[in-house]
């Protein structure tokens, strides 16, 4: 497990490896006021300050054996990654920056030193922790905090669905409870098929080890404004009898994506003790392929009392969403915030990258953009787009589960969500990958946060002290 608090200090002096900064356009300047030494290695090694990332060790001054060079796109306004590369490639030691301090990069000095290794039978990495000396001492603890939260998710995904089901899940939620002296509540059983019964028929499939619940947890003063934060807990996804294609089945441990973003951004609000009473609703369970699995053509009830035709049982997330979307209306929120790997069709329109976002709220969805700007944590905005309503209609229900066009996936699945939402409350919904499918620096294959950064700095715009 990695301690990230132990991988940035306070400044006080003492010995560090120099890293320079340098880009594109400065990085001719920066050479010519270096010694003929550094100048002759820099040539050797065909560094020319051109490609982010790039880096190159330099003879050490003021006691150092060596220094560092490395490139990144802006000196003046840094990233959260431009260190993450130093970070996974330097050797142990301590280091600081010759010029300025890290600011955003804080965060990938630290992610670039993580990985999750829980199923290594030895570590591929001997090497002592890399710690990085700032000035900023009151920023320390922030950024401790989100690389924390961004490693929860990560972390959370990156385990095989056999060890990661619906009741681990709730191990994972009263374990973070625990932490923060949160209360969590469990619905189950007979209770959940009366209370949710959507969420209990996409789990009715599974196993009794396996069986479906809604997670709950509260936190803060009840006079407090109320917030509610909903992920979908798909510990597995199979498709049910519309079963996935092996390709399309290979991933889908990943399909509790959202309730990861969930808890992280549950435990970012309450170790930064915003002053809001925080609702948390993860509906846990698998889809799983057995006789006791639901099937298209059912028509099944809701929480909020529609009657659901399935046309698709591997359109299910959004059924679990809505039992869940529907309970944390009746607390009367302010704000509903929801995260889920929802549809192939996000990935399509805006690859890997780029969560799509749909708000019902002007306000809302402009904070959560310039949020976004300012933590560099993309996401795009989609439209709620009222004339797709009708492709959910049902002959034999008051709606479908999935849409009578292949056109639109990610729309006409927010607009289910949308009939479930709390009327009148802002609301955003993102559909997040989760998931990385190549490396870059701090972000390793697999299991990645996107948009959690961004839905905190909103919150802590709005709720910080």
């Amino acid at each position: 497990m990695t301690v990230f608090a132990d991988l940035l200090q306070a400044d006080r002096g003492g010995a560090a490896h120099a890293i320079h900064l340098v880009d594109k356009a400065g990085f001719a300047d920066w050479a010519k006021k270096q010694s003929a030494e550094r100048r002759t290695l820099l040539e050797a090694a065909r560094y020319q300050g051109k490609t982010a990332f790039q880096f190159a060790i330099l003879p050490g001054s003021q006691g150092q054996a060596w220094e560092v060079v490395s490139t990144v796109a802006n000196v003046a306004e840094l990233s959260p990654w431009c260190l993450a590369k130093l970070a996974e490639a330097l050797p142990e030691g301590t280091y600081r920056l010759a010029e300025g301090d890290p600011g955003p990069a804080m965060l990938g000095w630290l992610l670039g030193q993580h990985r999750f290794k829980d199923y290594k039978s030895k570590s591929e990495d001997d090497r002592g922790p890399r710690v990085l000396l700032t000035k900023e001492a009151a920023g320390i603890e922030p950024a401790v905090r989100l690389a924390e939260a961004t490693a929860l998710a990560r972390d959370l995904v990156d385990t095989p669905a056999a060890d990661l089901g619906p009741a681990e899940l709730e191990a994972a939620t009263r374990s973070l409870a625990k932490q923060f002296g949160a209360k969590v509540d469990v619905t189950s059983g007979d209770a959940l098929e009366q209370g949710y019964p959507m969420i209990a028929a996409v789990g009715q499939g599974a196993v009794r080890e396996r069986a479906p619940r809604l997670i709950e947890l509260r936190w803060g003063k009840e006079s407090a404004p109320r917030i509610a934060i909903v992920g979908k807990g798909v510990c597995f996804d199979s498709g049910g009898l519309d079963i996935k294609s092996t390709a399309g089945m290979r991933l889908m441990k990943k399909d509790m994506g959202g309730a990861a973003h969930a808890l992280a951004l549950a435990k970012l609000v309450m170790a930064e003790n915003l002053p809001v009473h925080l609702h948390l609703l993860i509906p846990a369970v698998e889809n799983a392929v057995s006789a006791a699995a639901f099937r298209p053509g059912d028509v099944i009830s809701s929480r909020k009392g529609l009657k659901i035709e399935i046309d698709n049982t591997d359109a299910e997330g959004r059924l679990v969403l809505g039992d869940a979307l529907a309970r944390a209306a009746e607390e009367k929120p302010e704000l509903v915030l929801d995260f889920a790997t929802l549809t192939g069709a996000a990935r399509i329109a805006l690859g890997p990258d780029l969560p799509a976002m749909f708000a019902n709220d002007e306000e809302l969805a402009a904070d959560l953009e310039s949020a976004a700007r300012q933590v560099s944590d993309p996401i795009w905005r989609m439209p709620l787009w009222d004339g797709y309503d009708e492709m959910l209609k049902s002959d034999l229900a008051d709606l479908s589960n999935s849409a009578d066009s292949s056109m639109a996936g990610s729309v006409t699945a927010a607009l289910f969500l949308r009939r479930f939402a709390p009327e009148g409350t802002p609301w955003a919904h993102f559909d997040t990958y989760a998931w990385r499918p190549s490396a870059k620096p701090g972000r390793p294959k697999g299991g990645d946060a996107l948009g959690l950064r961004a839905a905190f700095a909103m919150l802590a715009h709005r709720y910080g002290r």
